[in-house]
């Protein structure tokens, strides 16, 4: 490893990959630091007896055609790097109203409303999407790798794209609150404003009172438009983040996994560099990313060398609750007639958020086989952002109180999955629990939390600033959300503010986006 370099990346998740592969795209010298032994963060993939199990995201969209609104697919295009994707049209659902096989699209989804809730219902949903299209086509026209922090779009988009977003300016403007209050302007129906908060609690693991508008416009842009499709990764997320490193290394970048960070280096309230955890000190001639979440970049900081203030708004960061995960490889070649994903609700009156009231389970084997030996599948069940920390806080791994608790809880997997395949226990070939401790030891995240929670209905995300010069923050919470889109955005955000207006502009130029 260099010891001076110009610019330090704290941490490989996707944010902090997109920060450093864009950086490095620019002609940066980066060095990406990542504590554990494999990148990706809540996005790596792991390997068990030739099962290919993830631990994060499962629903992409976006990924598979060009031009895209997803800010990943921008990013990937900017530093020369594609995924190949395998694209579905429907998913599963095991909600109180029954077991349901939900199409993607405007008319699928209709078809199932009609003979669920009748054909007022069909028409209210017909009109709320009428309403919602416009605000969905500003969401698509913002092209959110030509944000620059505290400069906004106008000195990276030419002429013509500056005008088409003055034209919809006042569509715009509305997406900065939460989509709650416009889904209750105009549903009425139960099942409707139930399916709302679902799909909101999917994307940012908050209640739609809480969700970011713009999250869900550029969702419901995707997903309901004719001809929608849902896209999965060939090789699941990993393959992801193998593409951001390839991109990274390719452009000179370096990735340096097994090395924690100890601290920031700060001199004369500027951030120069970091000390790494056996005392080696990596100068950064430009600055630092910390793609940690805010409240372990704090940790990582002198308290004399921030205001008060702004530790104590960092300290204070609401948190997202944890997960439990269920990874399992499965006998069978003959499960095709299943969708790849199911979601399951226990109850909609305990409250979307309530917790193990949802359940996620995903098989992409079915759309990958190289995920699973041959004859196999590979299964990864979590409940989103649900498990509370209290729970296990005073917990040791590995425990016998911590192995009980951890088998007790992830019962709700199997009452889940026997419904679809009853006989699951004689296929199984493997089974992995993992709990909001295996999350907080993984991937080094306060209280194995999911990221911060800062409702959209409650004023600005708090953004990538800080008060310390050439210190910037990326990942969960940084631009409004925290799944895979906002945390690109943050990672590109982070980027751009080492580089001038020009060069960012030239490389939106390059790839269609100018």
């Amino acid at each position: 490893m260099h010891q001076d370099v110009d610019l330090v990346v704290i941490g490989s998740g996707l944010g902090g990959l997109c920060a450093g592969a864009l950086a490095a795209r620019y002609g940066l010298e980066v060095a990406v630091l990542e504590a554990h032994t494999v990148p990706g963060g809540a996005a790596h993939g792991f390997s068990r007896q030739g099962f290919q199990f993830e631990s994060g995201p499962s629903l992409w969209s976006g990924l598979g055609g060009w031009p895209s609104s997803n800010p990943l697919a921008q990013v990937l295009r900017a530093v020369g790097e594609s995924v190949p994707v395998a694209t579905y049209q429907d998913w599963g659902l095991l909600l109180p109203e029954g077991p349901l096989r939900v199409g993607v699209g405007l008319e699928p989804f209709l078809a199932v409303v009609r003979e669920l809730r009748g054909a007022s219902a069909c028409d209210e949903w017909a009109r709320f999407m009428q309403v919602l299209e416009p605000t969905c086509r500003a969401a698509r026209a913002l092209p959110l790798l030509a944000l620059r922090p505290g400069l906004g779009l106008a000195t990276t988009l030419g002429g013509r794209g500056a005008v088409g977003l003055l034209a919809q300016a006042g569509r715009l403007a509305q997406l900065g609150g939460a989509f709650g209050p416009i889904a209750r302007r105009h549903l009425r129906d139960p099942f409707l404003l139930h399916w709302v908060d679902l799909l909101c609690f999917l994307i940012s693991g908050l209640p739609m009172d809480q969700t970011s508008a713009a999250a869900m416009a550029t969702l419901f842009g995707e997903w309901f438009e004719p001809e929608a499709s849902l896209d999965y990764p060939i090789g699941g997320s990993a393959a992801v983040v193998e593409a951001l490193k390839r991109a990274l290394e390719r452009h000179g970048g370096a990735l340096h996994t097994a090395t924690p960070v100890r601290s920031i280096c700060v001199e004369n309230k500027r951030a120069v560099g970091v000390r790494l955890g056996d005392g080696t000190v990596l100068r950064a001639r430009r600055g630092v990313i910390s793609n940690a979440s805010p409240w372990d970049t704090l940790a990582l900081l002198n308290e004399q060398d921030c205001p008060a203030a702004w530790r104590r708004k960092q300290a204070s960061t609401p948190a997202c609750n944890s997960f439990l995960h269920w990874h399992v490889g499965l006998r069978g070649d003959d499960l095709q007639h299943l969708p790849i994903h199911h979601v399951w609700v226990g109850d909609w009156q305990r409250g979307i958020g309530a917790e193990r009231n949802m359940v996620v389970l995903s098989m992409p084997s079915l759309l990958d086989p190289s995920m699973a030996p041959a004859g196999h599948q590979v299964l990864h069940g979590y409940t989103p952002a649900n498990e509370p920390w209290h729970l296990w806080q005073d917990l040791q791994r590995g425990s016998p109180a911590y192995t009980a608790l951890k088998h007790e809880r992830c019962q709700v997997f199997h009452r889940v999955l026997d419904p679809l395949i009853p006989d699951w226990r004689e296929r199984l070939v493997i089974e992995l629990q993992g709990t909001p401790l295996t999350h907080q030891h993984y991937l080094r995240v306060h209280q194995g939390s999911y990221g911060p929670a800062w409702p959209a209905n409650a004023g600005a995300f708090p953004g990538g600033g800080t008060p310390i010069d050439n210190l910037v923050l990326c990942g969960a919470g940084v631009f409004p959300g925290i799944g895979v889109p906002p945390v690109a955005v943050s990672g590109a955000l982070a980027a751009h503010r080492f580089v001038q207006p020009r060069q960012q502009r030239e490389l939106l130029e390059s790839i269609g986006m100018g």
